[in-house]
């Protein structure tokens, strides 16, 4: 039996395989069992405001670090979609708070990215 981490959709899911029969010197796989793996998301804390996500797509790169002050118009993180990279600016001045994303999650329109206080 083997275990694979398959993505669909952009949800992750725990899938168990073994070979059931042999046909025609191919082993048939059957999906055994499959589970919801849950993407970890931070909860926004404290206070801010939040900076949402533009469009839907995946965090190639986060430009700045909690603690770092910014102003309006500073690129905080670049999101790819649709082989186009994203530049997600602030929308105020402040210092970054939280950071509610990693380098590589999937994330949706409108969600929270990060915190400027």
């Amino acid at each position: 039996m083997k275990i694979y981490k398959i993505k669909v959709n952009g949800k992750s899911y725990r899938v168990e395989l073994e070979a059931i029969e042999e046909v025609a010197g191919e082993a048939v796989k059957e999906v055994k069992k499959a589970e919801k793996v849950e993407e970890k998301k931070v909860a926004p804390t404290g206070e801010g405001q939040q900076v949402t996500s533009p469009i839907q797509g995946s965090v190639t790169n986060i430009k700045v670090k909690v603690g770092d002050r910014v102003k309006k118009g500073d690129v905080l993180l670049i999101i790819e979609a649709m082989k186009l990279e994203n530049e997600v600016p602030s929308p105020f001045d402040g210092e970054v708070s939280q950071i509610l994303v990693a380098k590589g999650q999937n994330v949706a329109s409108k969600e929270a990215l990060v915190i400027i206080k």
